[in-house]
Protein backbone atom coordinates (compact mmCIF):
# COMPACT_ATOMS: atom_id res chain seq x y z
CA UNK A 1 0.00 0.00 0.00
CA UNK A 2 2.68 2.45 0.86
CA UNK A 3 4.55 1.75 -2.35
CA UNK A 4 1.65 2.62 -4.20
CA UNK A 5 1.03 5.86 -2.23
CA UNK A 6 4.42 6.42 -3.21
CA UNK A 7 4.17 5.97 -6.82
CA UNK A 8 0.66 8.04 -7.38
CA UNK A 9 1.54 11.03 -5.36
CA UNK A 10 5.31 11.39 -6.56
CA UNK A 11 5.41 12.65 -10.08
CA UNK A 12 2.74 15.28 -8.75
CA UNK A 13 5.41 16.11 -6.36
CA UNK A 14 8.25 16.44 -9.04
CA UNK A 15 6.38 18.44 -11.63
CA UNK A 16 4.63 20.55 -8.75
CA UNK A 17 8.32 21.38 -7.42
CA UNK A 18 9.41 21.85 -11.22
CA UNK A 19 6.69 24.42 -11.82
CA UNK A 20 7.17 25.87 -8.69
CA UNK A 21 10.51 26.43 -9.05
CA UNK A 22 10.60 28.54 -12.49
CA UNK A 23 8.52 31.53 -10.77
CA UNK A 24 10.73 34.37 -10.08
CA UNK A 25 8.55 35.83 -7.47
CA UNK A 26 7.42 32.88 -5.43
CA UNK A 27 3.20 32.60 -5.09
CA UNK A 28 2.11 31.90 -1.29
CA UNK A 29 1.90 27.89 -0.62
CA UNK A 30 -1.39 28.18 1.18
CA UNK A 31 -2.99 30.03 -2.28
CA UNK A 32 -1.07 26.78 -3.88
CA UNK A 33 -2.74 24.27 -1.30
CA UNK A 34 -5.89 26.18 -2.46
CA UNK A 35 -5.50 25.59 -5.93
CA UNK A 36 -4.80 21.84 -5.18
CA UNK A 37 -7.26 21.52 -3.17
CA UNK A 38 -9.97 23.16 -5.61
CA UNK A 39 -8.37 20.43 -8.28
CA UNK A 40 -9.07 17.46 -6.32
CA UNK A 41 -12.64 19.39 -5.76
CA UNK A 42 -13.09 19.22 -9.42
CA UNK A 43 -12.70 15.94 -10.06
CA UNK A 44 -16.19 15.59 -7.61
CA UNK A 45 -17.76 18.44 -10.27
CA UNK A 46 -16.91 15.94 -12.98
CA UNK A 47 -18.91 13.29 -11.49
CA UNK A 48 -21.86 15.82 -11.38
CA UNK A 49 -21.17 17.04 -14.83
CA UNK A 50 -21.56 13.52 -16.02
CA UNK A 51 -24.38 12.71 -14.23
CA UNK A 52 -25.96 15.52 -15.82
CA UNK A 53 -25.16 14.89 -19.35
CA UNK A 54 -26.62 11.30 -18.69
CA UNK A 55 -29.96 12.81 -18.34
CA UNK A 56 -29.99 14.49 -21.48
CA UNK A 57 -28.10 11.72 -23.38
CA UNK A 58 -28.91 8.06 -22.15
CA UNK A 59 -25.69 5.55 -22.41
CA UNK A 60 -23.36 8.58 -23.14
CA UNK A 61 -20.74 7.16 -21.36
CA UNK A 62 -20.76 3.98 -23.12
CA UNK A 63 -20.26 5.76 -26.41
CA UNK A 64 -16.35 5.94 -25.10
CA UNK A 65 -16.16 2.22 -25.83
CA UNK A 66 -17.18 2.83 -29.13
CA UNK A 67 -15.70 1.05 -32.37
CA UNK A 68 -17.16 3.74 -34.27
CA UNK A 69 -13.89 6.50 -35.19
CA UNK A 70 -16.15 9.26 -35.29
CA UNK A 71 -18.19 8.94 -32.55
CA UNK A 72 -15.41 7.74 -30.48
CA UNK A 73 -13.68 11.45 -31.12
CA UNK A 74 -16.65 13.40 -30.31
CA UNK A 75 -16.96 11.35 -27.16
CA UNK A 76 -13.44 11.94 -26.05
CA UNK A 77 -13.24 15.64 -26.94
CA UNK A 78 -16.58 16.27 -24.70
CA UNK A 79 -17.18 13.48 -22.47
CA UNK A 80 -13.80 13.34 -21.27
CA UNK A 81 -11.95 16.49 -22.60
CA UNK A 82 -14.25 19.56 -22.20
CA UNK A 83 -16.11 18.34 -18.81
CA UNK A 84 -12.48 17.66 -17.25
CA UNK A 85 -10.78 20.72 -18.31
CA UNK A 86 -14.05 22.70 -17.99
CA UNK A 87 -14.22 21.93 -14.50
CA UNK A 88 -10.72 22.47 -13.79
CA UNK A 89 -11.24 25.84 -15.40
CA UNK A 90 -14.06 26.67 -13.18
CA UNK A 91 -11.41 26.52 -9.59
CA UNK A 92 -8.58 28.12 -11.35
CA UNK A 93 -11.18 30.83 -12.78
CA UNK A 94 -12.73 30.98 -9.37
CA UNK A 95 -9.93 31.20 -6.63
CA UNK A 96 -7.19 32.97 -8.89
CA UNK A 97 -8.13 35.23 -11.61
CA UNK A 98 -8.91 38.01 -9.28
CA UNK A 99 -6.69 37.27 -6.97
CA UNK A 100 -3.95 39.68 -5.57
CA UNK A 101 -1.36 37.62 -5.89
CA UNK A 102 -1.96 37.22 -9.62
CA UNK A 103 0.10 40.02 -11.26
CA UNK A 104 2.42 38.32 -13.96
CA UNK A 105 2.02 36.02 -16.72
CA UNK A 106 3.33 33.23 -15.26
CA UNK A 107 1.74 32.71 -12.18
CA UNK A 108 -1.52 31.85 -13.85
CA UNK A 109 0.49 29.05 -15.61
CA UNK A 110 1.17 27.64 -11.58
CA UNK A 111 -2.16 28.14 -10.54
CA UNK A 112 -3.65 26.16 -13.78
CA UNK A 113 -0.94 23.67 -13.37
CA UNK A 114 -1.81 22.92 -9.47
CA UNK A 115 -5.59 22.36 -9.82
CA UNK A 116 -4.15 19.99 -12.84
CA UNK A 117 -2.28 18.24 -10.52
CA UNK A 118 -4.69 18.09 -7.79
CA UNK A 119 -7.04 16.50 -10.14
CA UNK A 120 -4.28 14.03 -10.94
CA UNK A 121 -3.60 13.17 -7.90
CA UNK A 122 -7.16 12.18 -6.95
CA UNK A 123 -7.47 10.15 -10.32
CA UNK A 124 -4.15 8.86 -9.64
CA UNK A 125 -4.84 7.03 -6.20
CA UNK A 126 -8.34 5.87 -7.75
CA UNK A 127 -6.38 4.13 -10.29
CA UNK A 128 -3.64 2.91 -9.07
CA UNK A 129 -4.47 2.07 -5.73
CA UNK A 130 -7.16 -0.66 -8.01
CA UNK A 131 -4.50 -1.31 -10.99
CA UNK A 132 -1.24 -1.56 -9.16
CA UNK A 133 2.39 -0.42 -9.77
CA UNK A 134 2.28 -1.01 -13.21
CA UNK A 135 -0.71 1.26 -13.50
CA UNK A 136 1.17 3.76 -11.25
CA UNK A 137 4.37 3.79 -13.42
CA UNK A 138 2.25 3.99 -16.79
CA UNK A 139 0.36 6.94 -15.71
CA UNK A 140 3.76 8.92 -13.85
CA UNK A 141 5.08 9.17 -17.60
CA UNK A 142 1.78 9.72 -19.30
CA UNK A 143 -1.58 10.66 -18.04
CA UNK A 144 0.33 13.47 -14.95
CA UNK A 145 2.10 14.78 -17.25
CA UNK A 146 -0.93 15.62 -19.41
CA UNK A 147 -2.61 17.04 -17.18
CA UNK A 148 0.19 19.32 -16.41
CA UNK A 149 0.34 20.08 -20.00
CA UNK A 150 -3.34 21.17 -20.16
CA UNK A 151 -2.93 23.31 -17.05
CA UNK A 152 0.15 25.00 -18.55
CA UNK A 153 -2.06 26.20 -21.64
CA UNK A 154 -4.98 26.16 -19.48
CA UNK A 155 -2.82 28.75 -17.52
CA UNK A 156 -1.28 30.69 -20.94
CA UNK A 157 -4.02 31.94 -22.00
CA UNK A 158 -6.00 32.66 -19.11
CA UNK A 159 -2.95 34.88 -17.92
CA UNK A 160 -3.45 36.73 -21.55
CA UNK A 161 -6.54 36.91 -20.35
CA UNK A 162 -5.76 38.73 -17.51
CA UNK A 163 -3.26 40.88 -19.62
CA UNK A 164 -5.75 42.20 -21.97
CA UNK A 165 -8.62 42.69 -19.11
CA UNK A 166 -6.24 45.13 -17.40
CA UNK A 167 -5.56 46.72 -20.48
CA UNK A 168 -9.75 47.25 -21.53
CA UNK A 169 -9.37 44.85 -24.66
CA UNK A 170 -12.15 43.31 -23.97
CA UNK A 171 -12.47 41.27 -27.17
CA UNK A 172 -8.61 40.21 -26.59
CA UNK A 173 -9.80 39.15 -23.04
CA UNK A 174 -12.99 37.23 -24.17
CA UNK A 175 -11.08 35.63 -27.01
CA UNK A 176 -7.86 34.27 -24.83
CA UNK A 177 -10.70 32.70 -21.99
CA UNK A 178 -12.49 30.87 -24.89
CA UNK A 179 -8.56 29.82 -25.84
CA UNK A 180 -7.82 28.86 -22.37
CA UNK A 181 -10.90 26.34 -22.29
CA UNK A 182 -10.29 25.48 -26.22
CA UNK A 183 -6.86 24.79 -26.55
CA UNK A 184 -6.53 22.25 -23.54
CA UNK A 185 -9.46 20.91 -24.05
CA UNK A 186 -8.64 19.68 -27.79
CA UNK A 187 -4.81 18.48 -26.24
CA UNK A 188 -6.84 16.39 -23.96
CA UNK A 189 -9.95 14.62 -26.22
CA UNK A 190 -7.17 13.89 -28.45
CA UNK A 191 -4.69 12.36 -26.23
CA UNK A 192 -7.50 10.02 -24.93
CA UNK A 193 -8.92 8.93 -27.92
CA UNK A 194 -5.65 8.07 -29.60
CA UNK A 195 -5.64 5.87 -26.75
CA UNK A 196 -9.22 4.62 -26.55
CA UNK A 197 -8.77 3.50 -30.47
CA UNK A 198 -6.85 0.63 -29.60
CA UNK A 199 -5.35 1.04 -33.42
CA UNK A 200 -1.85 0.61 -33.41
CA UNK A 201 -1.20 3.53 -35.92
CA UNK A 202 -3.09 5.79 -33.56
CA UNK A 203 -1.19 5.07 -30.73
CA UNK A 204 2.29 5.39 -32.42
CA UNK A 205 0.83 9.04 -33.17
CA UNK A 206 -0.11 9.23 -30.19
CA UNK A 207 3.48 8.40 -28.68
CA UNK A 208 4.76 10.89 -31.05
CA UNK A 209 2.72 14.07 -30.17
CA UNK A 210 2.90 13.12 -27.07
CA UNK A 211 6.52 13.95 -27.34
CA UNK A 212 5.70 16.96 -28.95
CA UNK A 213 3.69 17.96 -26.29
CA UNK A 214 6.42 17.48 -23.88
CA UNK A 215 8.91 19.33 -25.73
CA UNK A 216 6.66 22.43 -26.20
CA UNK A 217 5.06 22.70 -23.05
CA UNK A 218 8.61 22.93 -21.70
CA UNK A 219 9.76 25.55 -23.68
CA UNK A 220 6.32 27.68 -23.45
CA UNK A 221 6.92 27.18 -19.23
CA UNK A 222 10.83 28.33 -19.45
CA UNK A 223 9.73 30.79 -22.01
CA UNK A 224 7.21 32.81 -20.12
CA UNK A 225 8.83 31.49 -16.68
CA UNK A 226 11.65 34.19 -18.20
CA UNK A 227 9.68 37.32 -18.43
CA UNK A 228 10.05 39.83 -15.88
CA UNK A 229 6.66 41.80 -16.47
CA UNK A 230 4.71 42.89 -13.46
CA UNK A 231 1.16 43.62 -15.14
CA UNK A 232 0.56 46.21 -13.54
CA UNK A 233 4.37 47.96 -14.52
CA UNK A 234 4.24 49.95 -17.39
CA UNK A 235 7.42 47.75 -19.54
CA UNK A 236 6.19 45.66 -22.16
CA UNK A 237 7.98 42.12 -22.81
CA UNK A 238 7.58 39.59 -25.50
CA UNK A 239 5.30 36.37 -24.23
CA UNK A 240 7.23 34.35 -26.40
CA UNK A 241 10.56 34.22 -25.57
CA UNK A 242 10.91 37.30 -22.49
CA UNK A 243 12.61 39.83 -24.77
CA UNK A 244 12.12 43.32 -23.88
CA UNK A 245 10.14 45.30 -26.45
CA UNK A 246 9.31 48.66 -27.62
CA UNK A 247 7.17 48.41 -30.20
CA UNK A 248 4.53 46.04 -31.49
CA UNK A 249 7.02 43.72 -32.36
CA UNK A 250 9.88 41.66 -30.59
CA UNK A 251 13.42 42.55 -32.13
CA UNK A 252 14.65 39.30 -30.85
CA UNK A 253 12.41 36.47 -32.13
CA UNK A 254 9.92 38.33 -34.62
CA UNK A 255 6.12 37.43 -32.50
CA UNK A 256 3.96 40.07 -32.12
CA UNK A 257 4.04 41.65 -29.28
CA UNK A 258 0.62 41.62 -26.86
Amino acid sequence: MDSLLFIATLPVVLIGYYIYAKDRNKEPKSLLFKLLLGGIGSVFLVFILNDIIGLFIPNFDKMLESKDTLTLFIASIFGVGLVEEISKWIFAYKISYNNKEFDELYDMIIYCVFVALGFALFENLMYVLVGGLSVGITRAFLAVPGHACDGVFMGYFLGLAKYYDLNKNPSMRNKNIALSIIVPTLMHGVYDFLLLTENLMFILIFFVLVILMYIFTVKKVNAVAAIDHNFYRKKRYCTNCGHEVSDNFCGNCGQKVI
